[in-house]
């Protein structure tokens, strides 16, 4: 009896965890595996925080929005159905790279994330840069898709209130006909 196959894809909703879903989809097809399609979640304020006042209503309210934008997720990735292999969905409380990594621990098992953003500032550690560091199996990195880099750029030239670059004009053309 075989080993269980299994592809895990880390979502956030984010574009590159989109690009990150479709890139595992085909991989669960191409190796006749399960995909496992986890968003992982940690209270506001971290685990730290939540332990100095807990607060279980809050709790459930925070589990409760993971799992919609879990399901968001998903139906923005496959507006048209089902990705066409087995797939079960996972909202998880944990840090998410540590997550990933417990959850991939098969030898069957791939671990695919979204490469992310190379920023000379960080508030959270790279998800990615530790699933690649830690993971026992072979992690695959998606880049982020080129919408989304240039979404980056716009969203840093607004943050400093920088001007638009500005657009060559066309010439006027001819009509046709």
């Amino acid at each position: 009896m075989g080993e269980r196959r299994r592809v895990v894809v880390g979502v956030s909703g984010s574009l590159g965890s989109l690009a990150a879903l479709h890139r595992g989809a085909e991989e669960a097809r191409e190796r006749g595996a399960e995909l496992l399609a986890v968003l992982v979640w940690t209270p506001p304020g971290g685990e730290a925080g939540f332990r100095r006042a807990p607060c279980p209503p809050l709790l459930s309210a925070w589990r409760a929005d993971a799992v919609e934008r879990l399901t968001t997720a998903l139906a923005e990735a496959f507006p048209i159905g089902p990705a066409r292999v087995e797939m079960r969905a996972l909202a998880m409380r944990g840090e998410p790279g540590s997550t990933l990594v417990a959850l991939a621990d098969g030898p069957q098992d791939v671990l695919v994330v979204g490469a992310g953003g190379r920023r000379w500032w960080r508030l959270r550690p790279s998800v990615s840069g530790h699933c690649v560091r830690r993971a026992g199996c072979p992690v695959l990195t998606v880049p982020r898709p080129p919408l989304q880099r240039e979404l980056a750029v716009i969203e840093r030239r607004n943050a400093c209130h920088l001007p638009m670059e500005r657009m060559e004009p066309m010439e006027p053309m001819e009509p046709i006909g």
